[in-house]
């Protein structure tokens, strides 16, 4: 995929900085080439431009035969926004590879629940020219064929809370992302999934309200196994009585009859591993090892 064109679009907010962004940009451009970008100067309060901006910007870089992959360049908050608008024979017609994650898990899951796209969990745009090399190998090595060990180039182990083998498409990804999705008709069917789960300064309890939601939709009864990659909590009142995640965690899945496992390096801190929503994966949890392997690639060789 090195040399490839490539198109950048901001189906959600703009950069925090103009210069994270043309710095992404510019590291960008030694491997791909790059035929269209976002430019700044249309942003909408928290949005990188009106709704109508946003989905025709992505409509192109869909209906653009030279095409081979989707770059977003960052999360934030609008990818919601878009789905009503999303020309889905268009996209069935042309089936390219989206990267990002975050507020990019709306339309990874709405790609993949209308047209079964497999995307890319990976960098945005504004990460590329600080991500370090392990990030950016994870990300790569999905370019070149399929990893055999998705957690192969991190330190990080995973953990299992329940003991098994699960086999299935991965899909997930931001967990308050994704339950705004549940009700909508673009959720996937989650039974038989394996779920990825990660999120960024929320409370316990709001973790826990989330998790709540999925436990009455049906989604961790219908999930075949479950991984959780990085949580934060922000700044937790002291003087307020609180659960701590662990406790949050072991109350929806300690007594899975499936596999779950914590501490996959996947979340808004980097390194981070890429991961390919929709695509097979098989999660096995044993007594003497825990891992996650792809069995399919997400590019075209």
């Amino acid at each position: 995929m090195p040399g490839a064109p490539i198109a950048v679009v901001a189906p959600a907010s703009a950069p925090r900085t103009a210069a994270t962004y043309e710095q992404g940009l510019a590291q960008l451009t030694e491997t791909y080439e790059v035929r269209r970008a976002w430019r700044p100067g249309s942003e909408r309060g928290y949005l990188s431009a009106p709704d109508a901006d946003r989905v025709d910007a992505l409509h192109r870089a869909i209906e653009d035969p030279d095409i081979r992959a989707i770059f977003c360049v960052r999360g934030g908050y609008g990818c919601l926004r878009l789905l009503h608008r999303i020309d889905w024979a268009l996209a069935r017609r042309h089936p390219t590879l989206l990267v990002g994650y975050s507020d990019v898990t709306a339309l990874h899951l709405a790609f993949y629940t209308k047209v079964r796209w497999t995307g890319l969990s990976g960098p945005v745009v504004t990460e590329w020219a600080e991500a370090d090399p392990a990030t950016l190998d994870s990300f790569q090595a999905w370019c070149r064929g399929t990893p055999s060990d998705l957690t192969g180039n991190f330190d990080a182990g995973l953990t299992p809370l329940t003991l098994g083998t699960a086999s299935g498409p991965l899909l997930g990804g931001n967990l308050s992302v994704l339950s705004r999705l549940i009700g909508t008709p673009f959720a996937p069917d989650f039974e038989g999934a394996v779920l990825v789960l990660e999120e960024v300064a929320e409370a316990p309890y709001r973790v826990d309200r989330m998790l709540a939601h999925l436990e009455h939709a049906g989604v961790l009864d219908a999930a075949a196994g479950v991984i959780l990659g990085t949580f934060t909590t922000g700044e937790l009142d002291p003087d307020k009585p609180t659960l701590f995640l662990d406790d949050v965690f072991d109350d929806y899945l300690g007594t899975r009859s499936y596999p779950v496992v914590r501490g996959l390096p996947y979340g808004h801190h980097l390194p981070r591993c890429s991961l390919p929503i929709g695509a097979p994966v098989q999660l096995r949890a044993t007594g003497e090892e825990t891992t996650l392997t792809a069995q399919s690639p997400v590019v075209d060789s």
